[in-house]
């Protein structure tokens, strides 16, 4: 059960609080950003949360918790790595107005998805030590 709740964090920190995040005029709606790009963003949030949904579905469901923990690495994964990566391509996390979300010091998705990716894998662990 405790593999479950873990999981299902992660999930939430990515199928939740980022849509709540940035359904707003820091991305979504600013008017900054080329109609393109709040495209992308709409297209990232609605297939971040469906990937969510059925991670739910499985690891509530379903009972599989290897799925949605692998789904959850590719997505919080690929965030990080888009981090790492942001000087190659011109990425950055501060917001239009320069402003930054940051908790304790740190950018608040790089601890959210770092967090959601380390609950995934101690979910799993914790699934695999059980079986």
């Amino acid at each position: 059960m405790i593999a479950r709740v873990l999981i299902t964090i992660g999930i939430a920190l990515y199928a939740v609080a980022v849509p709540i995040l940035e359904i707003n005029d820091t991305h979504v709606f600013n008017p900054q950003w080329p109609p393109h790009a709040r495209l992308h963003e709409v297209w990232q949030l609605i297939s971040n949360t469906s990937i969510g949904l059925l991670s739910l579905w499985l690891t509530w469901f379903r009972n599989d918790l290897k799925m949605p923990a692998i789904l959850t690495f590719v997505v919080t994964g690929g965030f990080l790595a888009a981090y790492v990566l942001r000087a190659s391509y011109g990425g950055s996390m501060l917001h239009s107005d320069g402003s930054e979300l940051t908790l304790v010091g740190v950018n608040a998705g790089v601890l959210g998805f770092g967090a959601a990716f380390m609950l995934a894998a101690l979910g799993l662990r914790l699934e695999r030590t059980r079986s």
